[in-house]
């Protein structure tokens, strides 16, 4: 977990005479210190009492006021820290791409945490979501990774993958999956995918440094290559509040 930042104290000026609620002032004030950069990723706000105290609020009006700005994801409440101004969300298109060129893309340093590496069968679960006519290997390789941008944990990685590719843990820790498996000479040409959301776990949230419970972004997607065959199932948990996938819909 990392380690929670001194507590900023902003320049906060109120007109009470003002037609405009005091929570809205109060909160287009903390949103023009994010937004300006005044307030950075990672900069704690002083706790409530501190706030209304020196600025003579009542405790609901800055509780109000703090609250959405947590709702537009602007910020994060905290146990034991406090809160928190959080990164921009990541925007990603729905594209077959990995998710570590669409960081790079963005401006943003990926890095990888190898969590766990193994080969043997597919799990019943994972097993019971493809279609098992496409499927004719009896191994496969399980990866889980931990996808950080910026040293912000971002995503947890589980993939599964024919045991016939040449995928050690060494390669999967310094290179991306799909630029490995290109490299290999794989082509991907389709993807199916199922986007959904829930509750995290315990163990989950620890890894992306959340309180839980706390919401997760969650999408299980069936990659082909260009002659149809099966090329890997991914199982994969992203934080909701720094995560969005933008689609384009037309008639």
């Amino acid at each position: 977990m990392s380690q929670p930042s001194v507590a900023r104290e902003l320049d906060i000026r109120l007109e009470r005479n003002s037609p405009v609620p005091l929570y809205y002032q109060l909160a287009r004030s903390i949103e023009q210190a994010i937004t300006s950069g005044e307030l950075a990723p990672g900069d704690r706000l002083e706790n409530e009492l501190s706030l209304t105290t020196r600025l003579g609020l009542s405790r609901p009006t800055a509780r109000q006021a703090i609250q959405e700005l947590v709702n537009k994801g602007l910020l994060v409440r905290k146990r034991g820290v406090g809160t928190q101004v959080v990164r921009s969300q990541f925007s990603r298109d729905e594209r077959l791409t990995s998710l570590n060129s669409d960081l790079v893309q963005a401006g943003k340093v990926p890095s990888t945490q190898l969590l766990s590496y193994s080969v043997g069968p597919l799990d019943p679960d994972v097993a019971s979501a493809l279609d098992a006519s496409d499927i004719t290997e009896q191994e496969f390789i399980k990866v889980r990774r931990l996808r950080l941008a910026d040293d912000v944990p971002l995503a947890i990685l589980t993939n599964y993958l024919p045991a016939s590719f040449e995928l050690t843990r060494e390669i999967l820790e310094q290179r991306s999956l799909y630029a490995t498996l290109q490299s290999l000479g794989v082509n991907l040409k389709i993807a199916h995918q199922r986007i959904s959301a829930r509750l995290m776990t315990d163990e989950e949230a620890e890894l992306l440094d959340e309180d839980a419970p706390c919401a997760c972004l969650t999408v299980d997607r069936i990659t082909y290559d260009d002659t149809g065959r099966f090329v890997e199932f991914g199982r994969h948990v992203y934080r909701a509040a720094q995560y969005s996938i933008q689609s384009n819909l037309m008639v």
